[in-house]
């Protein structure tokens, strides 16, 4: 990483980052980059690819439309109810 993506990040991040702060940062992205370089050394060609690590699968159930409740049982606790709809104070004028 060099200091003007550094100072871009500081920006877009709304950070005052100390002079000691920045050489941290910069000493730790470099240690995370040397680590994603040493991979390309490693030989992948046997391994398959693949686009997750573990199998997905996707769970699917019967969709079946059931009433679990009766509307009128519902309503016994409404303040006020007509004709199978709940009655409620108008909010908007």
């Amino acid at each position: 990483m060099d200091k003007e993506t550094l100072r871009r990040l500081e920006l877009l991040n709304q950070l005052r980052l100390t002079e000691e702060e920045k050489a941290s940062f910069m000493k730790f992205f470099d240690e995370r980059y040397e680590d994603a370089c040493s991979l390309d050394s490693i030989d992948t060609s046997a391994v398959e690819r693949m686009v997750h690590v573990m199998p997905v699968m996707t769970v699917v159930r019967e969709d079946v439309v059931k009433q679990n409740f009766a509307r009128e049982d519902l309503q016994k606790s409404a303040p006020e109810t007509d004709e199978g709809y709940w009655c409620v104070p108008r909010v908007v004028e």
